[in-house]
């Protein structure tokens, strides 16, 4: 632990001597995706026999900083926010939500501007969630990651993107999914259906920022845990659901962001991740905040150190090649 509290110090400094020179990042106006994309020909597969319906709330009273929490996704979809100079790499993004719902503006959309303005294409994923009684049970938000992964090679050429450089990034309960895509990302969780289906599911780096991981107590986040797998999971089933116990040399480089104030998901969970990816010998940057709480994005990290995250994440994809 003394070197990841070496790490903190010298990150919060690197913070406070940066503060005035780095753009802070910014809370966009109400942002729009440029298209989108659906991820199944037809009906998604394994419908439940009542299908959920798809419900959107907002949940913010400020019409410039909007909070839109959708639930029901039956369509699951990418929305794609093309850059003005793609800079070759995509970004396929899983929002948060506690898998009761998908978080779209604060961990979803506001992320894809802020990184398209830097040359990346970014894709978000609006995945099925598992408490609606699809067939897949607690693989299916993995179904449509790998599925979006495989699309997104599919189409490299058409958006200016090499297939050798697509990301993968999640926040809160869309870090589980990131995390599960990263250290899963090859097994066999629904049924091929066209020829994208032959290619690689697997992120060429990731990022599970504030991530859910584990799926045993006491760092499983409950809400997250119950509807994935159940509120009575065996011990196996909540072995099979942490990433942490599915990585190999072949799982990713990862980027991982966590605040110590985090009250819904513990540290732990970023903490225990970091230490079977250095076991494994893959690369890993981990940062570690005193202060930002849960669910921080973009609009919550302003004016505190832990707002320079993405910027961060930025330079390190860069020293892998991606940015």
């Amino acid at each position: 632990m003394a070197s990841i509290d070496r790490r903190q110090a010298l990150v919060a400094t690197f913070a406070a001597s940066i503060a005035g020179r780095l753009p802070a990042a910014p809370t966009p106006a109400r942002v729009e995706p440029d298209e989108t994309i659906a991820l199944w020909p037809g009906l998604a597969p394994g419908m439940p026999a009542t299908p959920p319906v798809e419900t959107i709330e907002e949940r913010s009273k400020d019409a410039q900083a909007p909070d839109r929490a959708v639930r029901g996704i039956v369509r699951p979809r990418l929305a794609v926010f093309r850059p003005a100079t793609p800079n070759g790499t995509a970004v396929l993004v899983a929002p948060g939500g506690g898998y009761r719902w998908v978080v779209v503006d604060k961990e979803g959309y506001e992320i894809g501007r802020w990184l398209a303005a830097r040359g990346y294409t970014v894709f978000v994923l609006f995945y099925r969630l598992p408490g609606d009684g699809w067939a897949a049970g607690p693989d299916v938000a993995l179904s449509d990651a790998q599925r979006a992964m495989r699309l997104i090679r599919q189409r490299a050429a058409s958006y200016g993107l090499r297939t050798d450089r697509v990301a993968a990034m999640g926040f809160s309960a869309g870090g589980h999914v990131c995390g599960d895509l990263a250290t899963r990302y090859d097994a066999r969780v629904y049924v091929p259906v066209d020829a994208a289906d032959a290619l690689s599911a697997r992120p060429d780096v990731a990022a599970p920022i504030y991530a859910v991981q584990s799926m045993a107590a006491p760092m499983a986040h409950k809400g997250s845990r119950d509807l994935l797998i159940g509120a009575d999971a065996s011990p196996a089933r909540e072995r099979a659901h942490t990433p942490a116990h599915n990585v190999t040399r072949a799982t990713p480089p990862c980027f991982m962001v966590h605040a110590e104030d985090d009250d819904v998901v513990p540290i732990d969970n970023t903490l225990a991740m970091r230490a079977a990816l250095k076991a494994a010998g893959v690369a890993v940057e981990t940062h570690l905040f005193a202060e930002g709480g849960h669910g921080f994005g973009l609009r919550r990290a302003q004016g505190r150190p832990v707002a320079i995250w993405p910027e961060l994440f930025h330079r390190w994809a860069q020293t892998h090649g991606l940015g």
